[in-house]
């Protein structure tokens, strides 16, 4: 049976060579290469970020989100002294937390993963999809044992170990709100120097929160994507932040999105006829074609990897055929891939 490109999980499949995938920022935040891809026209062009202001007009608006990583791999010993590791998802509201746990057979419930003399880790209860309930047993506050002793959550395709510049470089220069796992990577190219340039300019920024998960790394296994079990992330769209991207929307301005993140909390809070609204909450919106895109014009995007659910939603907006031509230009042109890797920005 024939199939719509773009519907198929398959469709999404493309050789990328490893040395692609950066495993080290570059010096410079916003030294790295910008594609820019204009959907009106096919057209693909090539910059660099720190030129990423030009591509803005004034009465557009920048949609930011804050979240911030915590230090969520603490990695410790079992009573025999075999090493532990613990990837800390979400704190839940009795004060333990949900959990993925190496290795995961033998870490039983009332197992003990020490940290260090004054803080370890209780295993708990399993949960779905192997997560555990987990529980810091320390005289400090969780979010001091997690700052003293964490690690940066690397994302597995990042093959070495964090350093002390990861704990800076893999945050954005805007990330307030702790609760991510994962960095909203598409903002890690943005200086504060940028965003000023931006706001000079008469760009308004809209911040919003949506915390990352483990789960935006997860491929889609199932060749039909309508298949796959959408991880669900929490996110906050504040009154005031709706108020003011629907004033951009009556000024004709467009609404820029920073993120796959940032679209995920846009099409989460907008209505069919474009106009936004407060919220909170999870959201486990699966964007993918054939999904009309209402919440944002413009897209700022990574390289992701092949047959994930953040390449989809670039297909969605972009449009298939668009994406998979872009992609092949990203690979022929050498960019670098992933979360220290190049941009791609959708106008």
């Amino acid at each position: 049976m024939t199939h719509a490109p773009g519907t198929r999980t398959s469709d999404y499949d493309f050789p990328l060579p490893e040395s692609l995938i950066a495993q080290h920022p570059l010096d410079r935040r916003d030294a790295s290469r910008l594609m820019v891809v204009e959907r009106a026209s096919g057209r693909i062009s090539h910059t660099t970020f720190r030129h990423i202001a030009d591509l803005a007009d004034r009465g557009d608006a920048l949609v930011l989100n804050t979240s911030r990583v915590i230090k969520a791999r603490l990695l410790g010993a079992r009573a025999s002294g075999a090493p532990a590791e613990i990837l800390l998802l979400s704190r839940n509201s009795g004060g333990s937390w949900d959990a993925l746990v190496k290795p995961g057979a033998k870490m039983r419930p009332g197992h003990r993963v020490r940290l260090a003399d004054e803080a370890s880790v209780i295993v708990g209860a399993v949960r779905d999809a192997g997560v555990r309930e987990v529980t810091i047993d320390a005289r400090l506050p969780d979010d001091e044992v997690i700052e003293r002793f964490g690690h940066v959550p690397l994302p597995p395709y990042i093959t070495r170990a964090d350093a002390a510049d990861d704990a800076e470089r893999y945050q954005t220069v805007y990330a307030r709100e702790r609760g991510s796992v994962a960095a909203p990577t598409a903002g890690l190219h943005f200086t504060p120097a940028l965003l000023e340039s931006l706001a000079s300019k008469g760009v308004e920024r809209i911040d919003v929160t949506l915390h990352v998960g483990a789960g935006t790394f997860r491929p889609v296994e199932h060749d039909d994507p309508a298949q796959h079990v959408m991880h669900h992330e929490s996110f906050t769209m504040a009154g005031e932040a709706a108020a003011k991207l629907n004033a951009v929307r009556t000024a004709k301005g467009n609404v820029w999105a920073v993120g796959t993140t940032s679209l995920r909390v846009l099409e989460s809070v907008v209505d069919a006829g474009g106009h936004f609204h407060d919220g909170s909450g999870t959201t486990g919106i699966f964007i993918r074609p054939p999904h009309v895109v209402k919440g944002a014009d413009r897209l700022i995007t990574n390289f992701h990897l092949p047959r994930s659910t953040l390449l989809m939603l670039v297909a969605a907006f972009a449009g298939f055929e668009l994406t998979k031509r872009a992609y092949e230009v990203a690979v022929a042109e050498g960019y670098r891939f992933y979360s220290y890797g190049d941009a791609m920005c959708i106008i």
